[in-house]
């Protein structure tokens, strides 16, 4: 048997298991399991993989995303530029990374807004997922402004954005957990009372499907999608690296 896996606590609002048991019932892929492994500290990860010795590869949510640089042992050329890993392949005991959230966000927001190309952006959350975001923009010339909670010199806080600053961004990604089941009542703290029917609104969340950062941004008129097609996208790139193991 060939073990795949998610690591990230908490794992309760992750579709991926459904995702790929689904996919191996399908398509007759018997000899593979996937499973959640919620480990508390990334000081366990070493423990995990000697408990699970049949492991070839794993997927790495939040908090790990940049946590879990240090143990391993190669990182692909991409996500060495990204510095964040949503994707491990372990071959002979070596543990390569890789970002393939970089993949699933640019075709995802790519299959959304085709060719209305917004010129401005705006990143909420500074994590691992929102490393990927920023090289994607980067990759597609947006220029963007990248929002924290907490005061820093090249980022914006949330009490700082502006009637002029969110008008002039017309693409507002939120990469932050904030309205993540079952936290269903968080959204980030922006002002929505500048948000019009020509903004764009993106939200990695995908649990559940219309997060309030969302509902919010659909009452001023705003477009809005969530992340579960950049979910589907990013697991079958990591499907793709580890079929090859």
């Amino acid at each position: 048997m060939k073990k795949l896996g998610l690591i990230g606590y908490p794992l309760t609002h992750s579709f991926s298991k459904k995702y790929f048991q689904e996919k191996f019932f399908r398509e007759n892929l018997h000899s593979y399991t996937y499973q959640l492994y919620p480990i508390e500290n990334i000081y366990q990860f070493p423990q995990l993989l000697a408990q699970e010795p049949e492991l070839i590869g794993l997927n790495v949510t939040i908090p790990y995303k940049e946590q879990i640089l240090p143990f391993l042992d190669e990182i692909h050329e991409n996500a060495q530029k990204i510095g964040a890993i949503n994707t491990i392949a372990i071959q002979n005991g070596k543990k390569i990374g890789y970002n393939t959230d970089y993949e699933g966000f640019l075709i995802s927001l790519q299959n959304w807004i085709g060719h209305q190309k917004p010129s401005k952006a705006l990143v909420l959350g500074t994590g691992g997922a929102s490393k990927a975001v920023q090289a994607v923009l980067e990759h597609l010339q947006i220029l963007f402004q990248v929002v924290s909670r907490n005061k820093k010199a090249t980022f914006l806080c949330y009490s700082e954005l502006s009637c002029q600053i969110i008008e002039s961004s017309q693409l507002i990604i939120n990469t932050t957990p904030l309205g993540m089941y079952p936290y269903t009542d968080t959204y980030p703290p922006i002002p929505y009372q500048y948000i019009s029917e020509k903004h764009f609104l993106y939200d990695l969340v995908y649990n559940p499907e219309q997060t309030l950062f969302l509902q919010k941004g659909q009452t001023r008129g705003a477009k809005t999608k969530n992340g579960l097609e950049m979910l589907y996208l990013q697991a079958e790139a990591a499907w793709n690296i580890w079929r090859n193991i």
